[in-house]
């Protein structure tokens, strides 16, 4: 006798909903888009390996940088030189495609450009490797829509708390 073949489900994944009911998408195409220049940058990760230096990565962020327009340029600029200022240890590095700071191979700090992900303000987020602990809550990232000299020196204050 012929064994049976078992039937093929019917069945079909169940959409996923948000809160307000509608359905929901999954990721947009700027986040797959960053999620691949992930892969990518470990892979070029991998492939410098124990040749990899600071100036690579230097390197990589001034090129993402060069790359951005109008108002996203101009803040990731003045936050790079900030930044390296600051908090000589950290390394730059490019994150999700984005210019980032890390302290021993960790990323610290970030900088996430508005145009990229079609938002009206820049962002500049730390992970939780950074001290910034204050109490039992804290701000983890900033939205900045202009750098003036108060921003700059809070931001130079928090880049090297969060590095201490």
């Amino acid at each position: 006798m012929a064994e049976r073949k078992p039937a093929k489900s019917t069945q079909r994944p169940a959409k996923r909903t948000t809160a307000s009911g509608k359905t929901s998408a999954g990721f947009s195409d700027d986040e797959r888009a960053a999620m691949k220049e992930r892969a990518q940058e470990l892979k070029a990760e991998a492939r410098r390996g124990s040749r990899a230096s600071t100036a690579d990565g230097e390197r990589d962020v001034l090129e993402k940088i060069a790359e951005m327009r109008g108002t996203d340029r101009a803040i990731a600029e003045r936050l790079h030189a900030l930044i390296t200022a600051s908090a000589p240890a950290l390394s730059p590095k490019t994150w999700y495609g984005m210019p980032a700071y890390a302290k021993d191979g960790k990323v610290v700090c970030y900088f996430q450009g508005a145009e990229k992900f079609k938002s009206r303000y820049v962002t500049l987020g730390f992970s939780d490797t950074a001290n910034l602990d204050e109490g039992a809550m804290w701000p983890t990232s900033f939205a900045l829509t202009e750098l003036t000299a108060a921003e700059e020196k809070r931001i130079g204050a928090l880049v090297k708390r969060a590095v201490s």
